[in-house]
């Protein structure tokens, strides 16, 4: 997959995910996902923040520069961090050059009440867009934390009624985040692009995880991830057998050294 193009629906489901930094993107770029994403939640994994609301513009085309370095061959999107697409057109389009000069192949865009303008121009100037819905973390404050949304049927009508908005408006993709999995359900049978879920169940048309979490190496307790691996466990266990040759004097060896 390599253009926006490529999101289409098939039988195989799109696997993307989210990577902050080059050694990882050297290794996603020798795998078989699909696609990147370089998330803002990059101020929460990397920085320790409590949110993503402290990411700017130029945190993120740093961080998408370097997972282009990377993963030479693979569809990245960036995502558009908070406000970016609040503070007017000009704004709006400056942060989006600059992401897309980082190296993404498309961005990401939480929400799309009161943004449908600034949408519409980012699409018609040829720059691909993903829309974020369901539990969008920029709108964590509003929401009342982080926590599943679309169960209240009011909640759960205005978010499909979104939905068909952003395909209006030409994304073409849609991230849902921690929904029912009826709703998902709904939304993937009203629209024809391509829903990938983080938290909204099998009914949809791909997943995304942060890669962290996925290798076992966050600690994080969501309900929606899954450890593919443990490397936390192993990686403690090379720190703890480097420090105990250091301190038996096993290493460096004669093979570590210069004579």
């Amino acid at each position: 997959m390599k253009y926006a193009k490529d999101f289409i629906r098939s039988h195989k489901k799109i696997t993307m995910v989210t990577c902050y930094d080059f050694t990882f993107a050297k290794i996603l770029e020798e795998s078989s996902v699909d696609s990147i994403l370089v998330g803002d939640s990059l101020g929460m994994v990397v920085y320790g923040h409590d949110d993503t609301l402290g990411v700017d513009v130029d945190t993120m085309a740093k961080h998408t520069a370097a997972v282009r370095n990377g993963a030479r061959s693979k569809f990245i999107i960036a995502d558009m961090p908070f406000l970016s697409a609040r503070k007017g057109m000009t704004f709006a389009m400056e942060a989006a050059h600059k992401l897309m000069s980082a190296g993404a192949s498309a961005i990401k865009i939480e929400g799309v009440i009161g943004q449908e303008e600034i949408l519409k121009a980012l699409v018609n100037a040829g720059i691909p867009v993903m829309g974020h819905l369901g539990l969008t973390p920029q709108y964590y404050q509003s929401l009342g934390g982080f926590r599943v949304q679309g169960k209240q049927a009011e909640v759960h009508q205005e978010i499909l009624r979104q939905a068909k908005i952003l395909e209006a408006l030409g994304i073409f993709s849609i991230v849902l985040e921690c929904v029912p999995n009826k709703l998902a359900k709904e939304i993937h049978q009203h629209l024809e692009i391509p829903i990938i879920g983080i938290g909204a169940g099998q009914e949809v048309d791909g997943q995304v995880l942060v890669l962290h979490d996925l290798l076992g190496l966050s600690g994080a307790n969501f309900k929606f991830i899954k450890e593919f691996s443990d490397l936390k466990t192993k990686t403690l266990e090379g720190i703890s057998s480097y420090i105990s040759e250091v301190n038996q004097e096993l290493f460096p060896s004669d093979k570590e050294s210069f004579q």
